[in-house]
């Protein structure tokens, strides 16, 4: 009606409204009134968008590879997207151009160029096992884009989803990589019985170690034993010697003694054969009938019976008859009481 309208946009949508080719009011989210024939709209959209792509290339070594990724990008400049590109509304609240649909295209053409790159760079296999490092090559590089920057455009992620040879290509690498798989299964086998093996020596050889410290320490053992024999046979040796030698300490003690007391019975018997000699000489010169009443005045009553009787005896021969009568002979059989020695 009289050609003043309404409009309301999202917050993820950047309106501006130009009158008569000024600016005269911006923002996210905007809703007001307007005056539809001096005014021009042009919405933005902020939002984070999302574009695939599926790319054919070469490699270094002239093998052509198929790249599929995603690019994830923003307008982080709506003022200056506007500038370059038409993001004006028309009566029904339309895009005037196809300039923000070609949007998403014009980014993945510069990812293009730099993916281009990446991948002549490497070698078949290298590229296949690169995608992260390819991902993040063109994230760094695209947003330093002039063209990218000029459109105010701000890239949140690229991601390399896949990258995958031709069909013969990818054939051929298969039965490769099967081959590598059976011959790794193979060696892993033989490394197996391999270590199988070792572990039998292994095994073999802790016995034999364990038979070799058993016989050790028997040897030990027994070493111990004769040591302990032979240390016991030198205490007895050191016994018996110390025996002997006090035998013969004892013996020559022994011989000493009996050589000192011969020498002192040998002395004795000089000194008495001297003073019996001597004796003998003083009597030579007595008479025996002195001699024989000096002995006789020192005996007893049966002494001198006794000597009588010897008398008597040495006679015998010039008595025809001799007497005795029975009191004299029980008086001489008869003991007699021992004196007391004061």
């Amino acid at each position: 009606m009289l050609g003043i309208r309404y409009i309301k946009v999202q917050p993820t949508t950047y309106l501006l409204q130009y009158r008569r080719g000024k600016l005269v009011r911006e923002g996210a989210g905007l809703a007001f009134y307007y005056y539809a024939p001096l005014s021009t709209l042009a919405a933005v959209p902020i939002a984070s968008r999302d574009t695939g792509f599926m790319l054919e290339l070469v490699t270094a070594d002239f093998q052509t590879v198929s790249v599929q990724g995603e690019i994830s990008f923003r307008i982080d400049a709506p003022r200056r997207a506007a500038a370059l590109l038409d993001y004006s509304l028309n009566a029904q609240g339309a895009y005037n151009s196809q300039d923000p649909r070609r949007l998403p295209e014009r980014v993945v053409v510069q990812a293009k160029v730099i993916i281009q790159q990446a991948i002549q760079r490497l070698n078949l296999r290298d590229a296949l096992r690169a995608p992260s490092d390819i991902a993040h090559t063109v994230h760094t590089k695209l947003g330093e884009q002039a063209e990218i920057q000029a459109l105010g455009l701000a890239i949140l992620g690229v991601s390399i989803i896949a990258i995958h040879p031709t069909k013969d290509i990818a054939r051929a690498l298969e039965a490769e990589a099967r081959e590598a798989n059976l011959q790794a299964a193979d060696d892993a086998v033989y490394q197996r019985r391999m270590a199988a093996v070792q572990n039998e020596r292994a095994i073999r050889q802790n016995e034999l170690d364990t038979e070799v410290a058993v016989e050790e320490k028997r040897r030990q053992i027994e070493e111990t034993k004769l040591e302990a024999k032979a240390a016991l046979a030198r205490r007895q040796h050191e016994v018996d010697k110390a025996h002997i030698t006090a035998e013969i300490i004892l013996e020559e003690e022994r011989r000493t003694y009996f050589a000192v007391r011969s020498e002192n019975l040998r002395t004795r018997a000089d000194a008495d054969a001297y003073r019996l000699h001597a004796f003998m000489r003083a009597l030579e010169k007595v008479e025996p009938k002195t001699i024989q009443l000096l002995t006789e005045s020192g005996m007893n009553p049966d002494q001198l019976i006794a000597q009588a009787f010897g008398d008597l005896a040495a006679r015998a021969e010039k008595i025809g008859q001799l007497s005795i009568s029975p009191e004299l002979l029980q008086g001489l059989l008869q003991p007699k009481p021992e004196k007391k020695r004061n």
